[in-house]
């Protein structure tokens, strides 16, 4: 959903708005994670967190509903020989703007065949879209890796060591039997962690100007390569013994430039592919990035619990290779025109 929302706001939007506009959306990214975090310190302590996952998707639903008062790409519409459609958008852009449309008619070559994995793999594109597979995947692991390191720093309390059990501790029974009792503890969140997790959630757009900047000026790919090294050194930062709000920074930055990671992979992805390949190049490196978050669990969570200096260098040394990788990408995109046809 969130990569075809980027796709549609990316062919709509000129040249030289892409590396403002697209960045600033990342807000509502940010007001609907505060919203959850919110609701779940209201709902999860009174009626549970089945109902926090029920009210949650109401949202959804909704969206679903909204979906056709979206208009279509004009691009995509002139790719498949649907002029008609697509004039008929324009127009309303121009009538919106109180603009007139040029004079002419649209005409684009048809193409038979669209979207074919096969042209995400030609000679062409080859080595770009390896190379971004690979930093989807790592920055997706980062991401969800920070959000679940977050609390399991605040649950366990792992920062200095600390494996001391918690007055809030859950002992899971499984059955009725003697000794059916679950060694797995569950311990409730206080207002405290929940202030913190709002908190380092907020710090996702606090790079938002300087992230907007370095897309803009120093380009995508040295842009990515910068905050990508910078969320390795967090990374590591993490391990070093301190304060709570000596955590709540850390956390607090590295939720920012794992956001500032995700605004210009996107920005890059949707760029560096034509019309006819850019929702399939979209949708390849959206599954990587859900592979990414899958793994990251076993890291942030389980081997975090058994060796925080190990989970931590595992995601600094991932986001090492991204930066390396986002550094030696073949194409700049920056100021570059979206392209209609390979």
């Amino acid at each position: 959903m969130a990569a075809g929302r980027l796709i549609i706001k990316t062919e709509f939007l000129p040249t030289k708005y892409r590396g403002y506009m697209l960045p600033l959306s990342q807000v509502f990214w940010l007001a609907g994670s505060l919203l959850i975090i919110g609701l779940a310190s209201v709902v999860i302590p009174t009626i549970g967190w089945r109902w926090l996952i029920r009210i949650a998707s109401i949202p959804g639903i909704i969206l679903i509903m909204a979906f056709k008062f979206i208009p279509e790409s004009a691009r995509f519409n002139v790719s498949t020989g649907n002029t008609q459609a697509a004039m008929t958008t324009l127009e309303s852009i121009a009538k919106m703007n109180r603009s007139a449309m040029p004079e002419g008619k649209l005409a684009e070559p048809i193409l038979e065949k669209r979207g074919r994995f096969a042209d995400l793999l030609d000679a062409k594109y080859l080595r770009t879209t390896l190379q971004i597979w690979v930093i989807w995947l790592g920055i997706s692991f980062a991401y969800y890796g920070v959000i679940l390191a977050s609390a399991e720093l605040l649950e366990r309390d792992l920062v200095c060591g600390s494996q001391s059990e918690l007055e809030s501790e859950v002992v899971v029974t499984l059955g009725d039997t003697e000794g059916s009792q679950s060694p797995c503890h569950c311990h409730m969140f206080a207002p405290s962690d929940y202030r913190t997790m709002i908190i380092s959630t907020i710090g996702e757009i606090a790079l938002n100007p300087l992230n907007i900047l370095g897309i803009n000026f120093l380009g995508r790919r040295l842009s990515l390569s910068i905050t990508m090294g910078c969320t390795a050194l967090f990374f590591l930062l993490l391990n070093i013994c301190t304060s709570s709000a000596g955590l709540v920074g850390f956390l607090f930055m590295l939720r920012a430039l794992v956001a500032a990671n995700f605004n210009t992979i996107y920005i890059y992805t949707a760029e560096v592919y034509p019309t006819t390949m850019r929702a399939l190049g979209m949708g390849t490196s959206g599954s990587l990035c859900r592979i990414g978050a899958m793994v990251a669990p076993f890291i942030s969570q389980v081997l975090m619990s058994a060796s925080i200096l190990g989970a931590l260098c595992l995601f600094s040394s991932v986001c090492v290779v991204c930066a390396i990788s986002a550094f030696t990408l073949p194409i700049e995109t920056k100021g570059r025109a979206l392209q209609q046809i390979k």
